[in-house]
């Protein structure tokens, strides 16, 4: 790699790594990016997990209190997150990814969706089936989001921050805790099915690594001094602007 291919990673790795500690969907940045320097999408798609790795690790020592708050429920989503995530990157190894690309601007709209009116959602499906039964569903949904994740994983920060709302944790930065947690979790799990599968190209993901380890530290450093209702509005529009991106290109 030449050395302005490695610093156009540094800055993409560094700006993903903010966002994502802070809202989801680095991938918008990062994915590209690495496809920019010559890497097969499939490819990139794997490297892409190894490079924001610490963008989610590097903010959970910032959400260490809202994270025991939360005890030992996070238990239970850990393993559903990482189960599905396990097949997702599977999946990758085993099938032709044209399908799952296709349905990314559709996944991302009702993220952006769940995100958005997940109070609402969360307190009907209380109301209608009571807590017990509507976490298994909600476990279940995150299971069946996480083989996306595994599988591709753009705008998945945006479905975890909208199932931990649903599930009530309605704090933003409790929910964006417990997000950054999941994420750290299920990627470490693709990390070592692809790097097994021989699809990760380690010296790309090494420096958008380094960027994401910086970015992701100071957003989730930061990310506490911004009015939550303007946080829960960027995403919903940060959303929006995501699955447009990728419906277009699905038609162009």
């Amino acid at each position: 790699m030449t050395i302005a291919e490695i610093s156009f990673l540094l800055a993409c790795g560094a700006i993903g790594g903010a966002w994502n500690a802070i809202a989801g969907g680095a991938t918008l940045f990062t994915f590209p990016a690495l496809m920019a320097v010559g890497l097969p999408p499939v490819v990139a798609n794997a490297t892409n997990y190894l490079a924001l790795l610490p963008s989610n690790a590097a903010a959970l020592p910032a959400y260490w209190k809202e994270l025991q708050a939360v005890g030992k429920d996070l238990l239970p989503l850990i393993i559903a997150s990482g189960l599905g995530a396990a097949v997702g990157a599977l999946l990758l190894m085993r099938s032709d990814p044209e399908f799952f690309v296709a349905l990314i601007p559709y996944l991302i709209l009702l993220a952006t969706a769940l995100f958005a009116f997940g109070k609402r959602i969360h307190h009907w499906l209380v109301a209608l089936a009571g807590e017990r039964t509507s976490r298994k569903l909600i476990y279940a949904a995150l299971f069946v989001f996480s083989i996306y994740g595994g599988y591709f994983g753009a705008g998945l920060g945006i479905i975890l921050l909208a199932i931990a709302q649903i599930m009530g944790y309605t704090d933003f930065h409790v929910a964006n805790g417990v997000k950054n947690l999941l994420a750290t979790c299920f990627t470490i799990i693709g990390i070592i099915i692809f790097g097994v599968g021989g699809l990760i190209s380690w010296p790309a993901a090494i420096a958008m690594m380094l960027g994401s380890t910086i970015g992701g530290y100071a957003g989730g450093k930061y990310a506490k001094f911004v009015n939550e209702q303007y946080l829960h509005y960027a995403v919903i529009v940060f959303g929006l602007i995501l699955s447009a991106v990728y419906f277009y290109r699905s038609i162009a």
